[in-house]
C-alpha cells in the first residue's frame, strides 16, 4: 500500500510537471508554426473539451473494468498523441492530437488521471490519513506545475530556439507519457475495487448517485464563479486598473501561488478539529469576502496584498473537498464520482471567461471580483445547508 501511495504521488508530480510546461509553451509553439490566433483558440478548446470527454468516458468505467487498465491506456494515449502533436503542423491534426491528450493549455488536471488517482488514495490510506494525503497530493501538483513552467527556458540553454526548442518540449511531454505508463505498470491490485458494481450502472454510479449529482451541481456553481476570477483575468485587471507592469504582475501571482500551495499544510489539522465540511466552508467564506474587498483597495499594493491574503485561504477547500467527496460515496463509485464532479467544475469554469469583456468594461468597478465573490458566498452557504448532516466515517459520532 505504501508503494502504491508513493507511485500515485510520483505520477501526480510527473504529470503536473508536463502540464505546467504545456500551459506556458502550447500557444507559443502553435504560433511558431505560423498559426493565427483564430486557429490556436479552437485547438485550445479541443484540448479542454477532449480532456472533459476522456474524463467522463474513462472515469465512469474505471471501477468496473480496472483502474490500472484505464490509467495505462490513458498514459499510452497521452504519449502517442503528443508524438503526433510534434510531427504535424496541420491545424485539424493538431486539434485531434490535443483532444486526445497531447497538450494542456490550463496547467491543471485534464483527463481521467486525477479522478482515478483521487479514487485510489482513500484505498491506500486510513480514513484519518485521507485528508492529509490529499493535501500533500495537491502540494505536489502545485510545485510540480511551477517547475514545469520553468522548463520553458531549457531549450534555449541547449541552443535551441523557436519551433525547434518548443518541439523539444513537446517530445518531453510525450516522454512523460511513456514514463507514466511505466509507473502505472508497477501498481499493485490493491488499487482496484474489491467488488465492482454489477451490471452497467448509469455514469458508473449506484447508491451514491444522488449525493454525487448534488455535489457536482454545487461544485459547478463554485467553479463558474471562479471562472470570473481566473488568474489571467485578474492579471489583466491589475494592468487595466492600475497600469501594473508584467514583471510586477508576475511577482504578485508568484506570491499568490506560493501562499496557495503552503496553505495546503493547514487543511488536515483544521479538518481534524472542525470537520471536513466546516473546513471547506469556513475557510472559503472569508476568502471570498477578501476577494470582494480587492477592488475597493485604494492602491495596487493593497489590492495585491488583499489578493495574496485571499489565496492563503481560498485553496484550503481543495483537498478537503476531494477528501469529503471520496469519503461520502461508496468505494466502488469513487472514480466515477471524482470524474463527474471534475468535469462539472471544468465545464462551468470554462463558460465564465466568455463574459470577460463585459466584466472588465469599467476596470475601476472590479466587476469580476464582485460577481465571483458573491456567487461563491452563495455556494458556501448552500453547500453547508445541504450537506451539514452527511459526515465522513471518521467524524461520525463526533461533535465536529
Amino acid at each position: 500500500m505504501q508503494r502504491d501511495r508513493l507511485l500515485v504521488f510520483v505520477t501526480c508530480g510527473c504529470r503536473n510537471l508536463a502540464y505546467g510546461m504545456s500551459a506556458v509553451m502550447m500557444g507559443l509553439y502553435l504560433a511558431s508554426l505560423g498559426l493565427s490566433t483564430a486557429v490556436i483558440g479552437p485547438i485550445f478548446t479541443a484540448a479542454l473539451a477532449g480532456g472533459a470527454l476522456l474524463t467522463v468516458a474513462f472515469s465512469t468505467i474505471a471501477d468496473r473494468v480496472g483502474r490500472r487498465r484505464v490509467v495505462r491506456v490513458s498514459a499510452g494515449l497521452m504519449a502517442a498523441a503528443a508524438a503526433g502533436f510534434a510531427l504535424t503542423n496541420q491545424p485539424a491534426l493538431l486539434a485531434l492530437a490535443a483532444a486526445a491528450g497531447a497538450a494542456n493549455p490550463s496547467g491543471k488536471e485534464v483527463g481521467p488521471f486525477g479522478s482515478i488517482e483521487q479514487a485510489i488514495l482513500p484505498q491506500v490510506v486510513s480514513d484519518k490519513q485521507r485528508t492529509a494525503t490529499f493535501a500533500a497530493y495537491n502540494m505536489v501538483a502545485s510545485f510540480a506545475g511551477a517547475l514545469g513552467a520553468l522548463a520553458l527556458g531549457l531549450p534555449e540553454l541547449a541552443g535551441l530556439h523557436g519551433t525547434a526548442g518548443y518541439r523539444t518540449l513537446v517530445w518531453g511531454y510525450a516522454g512523460i507519457g511513456v514514463l507514466l505508463l511505466t509507473l502505472y505498470l508497477l501498481m499493485s491490485e490493491r488499487v482496484e475495487v474489491a467488488e465492482p458494481l454489477a451490471g452497467k450502472p448509469r455514469l458508473g454510479l449506484g447508491s451514491s448517485r444522488g449525493v454525487v449529482l448534488k455535489l457536482a451541481g454545487l461544485f459547478a456553481v463554485d467553479a463558474f464563479a471562479g471562472g470570473f476570477a481566473v488568474q489571467s483575468i485578474l492579471a489583466y485587471w491589475f494592468a487595466l486598473r492600475w497600469g501594473v507592469s508584467a514583471a510586477s504582475i508576475g511577482s504578485i501571482f508568484f506570491g499568490a501561488n506560493v501562499a496557495s500551495a503552503l496553505s495546503f499544510l493547514a487543511a488536515a489539522p483544521l479538518a481534524r478539529r472542525i470537520g471536513l465540511l466546516n473546513t471547506m466552508v469556513f475557510t472559503h467564506l472569508p476568502s471570498n469576502i477578501l476577494l470582494l474587498l480587492v477592488p475597493f483597495m485604494p492602491t495596487a499594493q493593497l489590492a495585491a496584498a488583499m489578493l495574496i491574503l485571499r489565496f492563503l485561504l481560498s485553496q484550503l477547500d481543495v483537498p478537503t473537498r476531494q477528501s469529503y467527496t471520496m469519503a461520502v460515496v461508496q468505494p466502488e463509485e469513487r472514480s466515477a464520482a471524482a470524474g463527474i464532479t471534475s468535469v462539472a467544475r471544468n465545464t462551468a469554469q470554462a463558460i465564465a471567461p466568455a463574459f470577460t469583456a463585459a466584466t472588465l468594461a469599467v476596470p475601476a468597478l472590479g466587476v469580476p471580483f464582485l460577481v465571483s465573490g458573491s456567487l461563491k458566498v452563495v455556494y458556501d452557504l448552500v453547500i453547508l445547508a445541504t450537506f451539514r448532516k452527511l459526515r465522513p466515517p471518521e467524524e461520525r459520532g463526533s461533535s465536529a
